[in-house]
């Protein structure tokens, strides 16, 4: 059995933006709901879409688990067998992990939305959103943090 809930409508009367600006700590994954939350919360959000888009090619955004970090640590593995550092690749100019941080990037992505309902993100139990370096050194990475809709 399938259901739809009720049909809610409202009209967008905001467009707020800002800059999240990450220092990571190499590969590996730095959540930041929080910092999404606390966006939203000095923007006014009401109803809407929260839009996240990460202005780098060599990592990227996920929204995953966030209550068991084995989960992570399994995610980064299976990154790394299908893109492994010491694969065939002709781009090394960056290091031997640049190629491998492309291509895990091409599969997971730079962009994401969120539906934002009474102010608050619709995410899942166990859901977060998380920045996923795939470089081995730190990086200092930058999300574009979107919000349009209504305010509270």
């Amino acid at each position: 059995m399938t259901r739809l809930s009720a049909i809610r409508s409202t009209v967008p009367d905001v467009l707020t933006s800002a800059l999240l600006t990450i220092d990571t700590s190499g590969e590996g994954f730095t959540e930041i709901t929080d910092e999404a939350v606390q966006f939203l919360e000095r923007g006014g959000a009401g109803e809407g879409v929260l839009l996240l888009y990460l202005r780098h090619t060599s990592a990227s955004l996920v929204i995953q688990e966030n209550a068991d970090p084995d989960v992570q640590a399994d995610l980064l593995t299976a990154l790394c067998r299908i893109a492994p550092a010491d694969g065939p690749w002709v781009h090394k100019v960056e290091g031997p992990d640049d190629m491998p941080a492309h291509i895990k990037t091409m599969l997971t992505g730079v962009s994401l939305h969120v539906p934002v309902h009474g102010g608050a993100l619709a995410l899942g139990t166990w859901q977060g959103i998380y920045l996923c370096e795939h470089r081995t050194r730190p990086h200092r990475r930058e999300v574009v943090l979107t919000f349009m809709g209504s305010k509270v």
